[in-house]
């Protein structure tokens, strides 16, 4: 190697990210990644791209901001550099009773797509995954399992309780009940509208065990978030906590070089599913653990399912 290439061997070549940084010819990318405000030594380092899916459309993902900074905090403290990007996000709850409901499962594949592209073009070295509700996290996780380089999910955690009518575990689905009361007259107007204000009192997925707090604690339970990620409240210290922690945690990841796929494994799957059952998750949990199953390589099918739900009963019982 003459002096003029190791002037520009920037990086370890191990890194995914030295294609962009390493070698006289790559003077326009590093052009590039100057312009964002990185120097020399930032090029140095790792690049880890924190793909959230902030919306102010939905609740569940308003705080995606907030846990993304912490986020980035603990990756800067890991020795990498945080490149924060994003998706998209659709509640089902606002879908429901019109066309906007045919959106929703199109959509986690649209998320996986969109994530493989964005960190396939950019070389990243590994990513933290910042989802909320429903489709957004197995889109995520299906990412994660199809790109196969170091990666955590920071799922954003349930919403806190409304307190409706003296019930202060009161949550979205009973709100659900109020249009028919109304109607059958053990209701007022009044107390319907107070109700819905009350209903949902926080950001966070809905408090109650939909597709959203399913995923959170399946994820964790496959080990692609730390323990503790899946029923963390939204607007939790702890929450935030587990978000810096996890950007550190990225780090090891590619230090070990551990990938999705090692940790995603039939032991794993069957853990999931078992814990599926035992807790009563939300029936859209079977087609999303089927699909990244699917991505993870790992043979999973309704069989396996029913095989594993016996077993679990047998436990219970």
């Amino acid at each position: 190697m003459n002096d003029y290439e190791k002037a520009f061997q920037l990086k370890d070549p191990k890194y995914r990210s030295s294609i962009l940084t390493n070698g006289l010819n790559k003077s326009g990318e590093r052009a590039l990644l100057y312009a964002t405000g990185m120097d020399e030594e930032d090029l140095k380092k790792p690049f880890v791209a924190v793909i959230g899916s902030f919306s102010e459309m939905v609740p569940g993902h308003m705080h995606m901001r907030e846990l993304a900074e912490q986020v980035k905090y603990g990756i800067l403290e890991g020795g990498g550099i945080p490149r924060e990007t994003g998706t998209i996000a659709i509640c089902d709850g606002l879908c429901q009773g019109h066309c906007g409901m045919r959106y929703p499962l199109p959509s986690r594949d649209l998320i996986a797509d969109s994530i493989e592209m964005v960190v396939q073009a950019h070389h990243f070295d590994a990513m933290v995954l910042i989802p909320g509700c429903d489709k957004i996290i197995p889109g995520m996780l299906m990412a994660a399992a199809r790109l196969d380089i170091p990666a955590i999910v920071v799922t954003g955690g349930p919403m806190l309780p409304g307190n409706v009518g003296g019930n202060p575990l009161f949550c979205s689905s009973e709100l659900r009940e109020f249009p028919g009361r109304v109607e059958q007259g053990s209701c007022t107007v009044e107390e319907m509208k107070k109700a819905e204000e009350a209903a949902l009192p926080t950001v966070g997925s809905c408090a109650h065990l939909g597709t959203a707090n399913s995923m959170c604690m399946l994820t964790e339970v496959l080990g692609m978030s730390l323990p503790g990620c899946g029923t963390a409240p939204a607007v939790s210290n702890r929450r935030k906590r587990i978000a810096k922690q996890s950007g550190r945690q990225v780090m090891e990841l590619l230090r070990r070089d551990i990938k999705p796929r090692d940790i995603l494994t039939p032991a794993a799957f069957r853990n999931a599913l078992t814990c599926e059952m035992a807790i009563g998750c939300s029936t859209n949990s079977v087609l999303h653990l089927l699909a990244l199953a699917n991505e993870a390589g790992v043979p999973l099918d309704l069989t396996a399912r029913q095989e594993t739900g016996a077993a679990a009963r047998a436990v219970l019982l």
